[in-house]
């Protein structure tokens, strides 16, 4: 009966309730009634681990409970993580921790060098979320990547997505660094002082890191080149003025890779509270998606696609069984793909040196990737 009457209390009375009930509770032996409150007070909730603070992902995270968050019964608690490889551990295996944020390539990487035997079943994802660029920034005496060889470059803490993904640009490349593991925000201070030459970060642009940084601090971004075993790995991309108005002139554009993000989710008991909250999540945010494109949400969200696949993952249910239910709002939602497609073909053309292809080669084109999708949806 007592759960009833919580039920039926406004949210800011029934947090208010359950924290006199929490603060009771000390000075009495565990009872029925704390159990009440205990299960009351995690009712609703879905743990999320993200990157670190100077990451786009904790900006996601805050925009999902902004959506997500009832003030009583739903709610988001982010868990800042300590890199991408700790991440995807404490999703598989940490207790409480419901969902997680990960970078594709680190999965990738992951899986080929079998650290985690099984890792394919070790969860499920919800959806394909935005791309996170590449930014290299470095002192005014570094005109190329090249010049970087052998020199300091700071790649973020171990473990971290950035040492994964920093790593393998640069032997594409065949350029060899002296790789600095310093966080971000002291590798900043760093470069300013003249002890790096460069600062390697992946993060969805723009990045909050270089928000306060302009082109007389003399630090600028490098370009990285887009050759053709660079481009087979990673997504091209570029940083332009938009981006960063106070580091890159109004006509200039640097060029980078970019790599994929997922939200995933651990395997769960079917049976269990926690999977009832999640599936509640997918709902909301599948839902609700269209709100997240909305002024004053983080940029990233309008690159998103909820219906994309991730070859060789596996969807959480719940989740494809919406999709399946809800395909012509999926198709709303998603950005304009035909238009990416064509970008892309673009630079890859570009880079390779090839003849640009007309308007009519590009249709075809994406006729024959829909045609191949479709079949491989099947």
């Amino acid at each position: 009966m007592a759960m009833k009457c919580f039920c039926r209390l406004a949210p800011v009375a029934f947090l208010f309730a359950i924290l006199m009930a929490l603060i009771g509770a000390g000075a009495n032996a565990a009872g029925p009634a704390d159990l009440r409150v205990e299960r009351a007070s995690n009712r609703g909730v879905v743990q999320l681990v993200t990157g670190g603070s100077a990451g786009a992902s904790i900006r996601i995270a805050e925009d999902l409970a902004a959506i997500f968050d009832d003030g009583a019964t739903r709610r988001i608690l982010p868990v800042v993580g300590r890199g991408a490889l700790k991440n995807l551990s404490d999703l598989t295996s940490l207790r409480g921790i419901d969902m997680a944020i990960l970078q594709a390539d680190v999965l990738d990487g992951v899986r080929q060098q079998r650290g985690m035997p099984g890792i394919e079943n070790s969860f499920t994802y919800i959806t394909k979320l935005y791309n996170e660029e590449l930014h290299i920034l470095a002192r005014a005496d570094v005109g190329s990547i090249a010049d970087l060889a052998r020199r300091k470059v700071n790649v973020d803490v171990p473990g971290s997505g950035t040492v994964v993904t920093t790593g393998r640009v640069f032997e594409l490349l065949g350029i060899p660094i002296d790789a600095v593991y310093d966080t971000q925000e002291m590798a900043l201070e760093k470069l300013r002082r003249g002890e790096i030459a460069a600062m390697a970060f992946v993060a969805g642009k723009p990045a909050s890191l270089f928000r306060g940084l302009r082109q007389d601090d003399g630090l600028h971004f490098v370009e990285v080149p887009l050759n053709p075993s660079v481009l087979n790995a990673y997504v091209p991309t570029s940083l332009t003025s938009a981006d960063y108005p106070a580091l890159i002139g109004a006509d200039a554009k640097i060029d980078t890779v970019a790599v994929g993000t997922l939200l995933a989710v651990a395997n769960l008991a079917t049976d269990s509270d926690r999977y009832k909250n999640v599936i509640v999540f997918v709902d909301i945010f599948f839902t609700e998606f269209r709100s997240l494109l909305e002024p004053g949400r983080h940029p990233k969200w309008r690159e998103i696609n909820l219906a994309a696949e991730l070859p060789g993952w596996r969807r959480f249910p719940p989740a494809q069984q919406w999709l399946d239910r809800n395909r012509a709002v999926a198709r709303q939602d998603q950005p304009d793909v035909k238009a990416l497609f064509g970008r892309f073909l673009d630079t890859r053309k570009q880079v390779l040196g090839s003849t640009p292809l007309t308007e009519q080669q590009k249709k075809e084109l994406f006729d024959q990737f829909e045609h191949w999708q479709a079949g491989h949806a099947r």
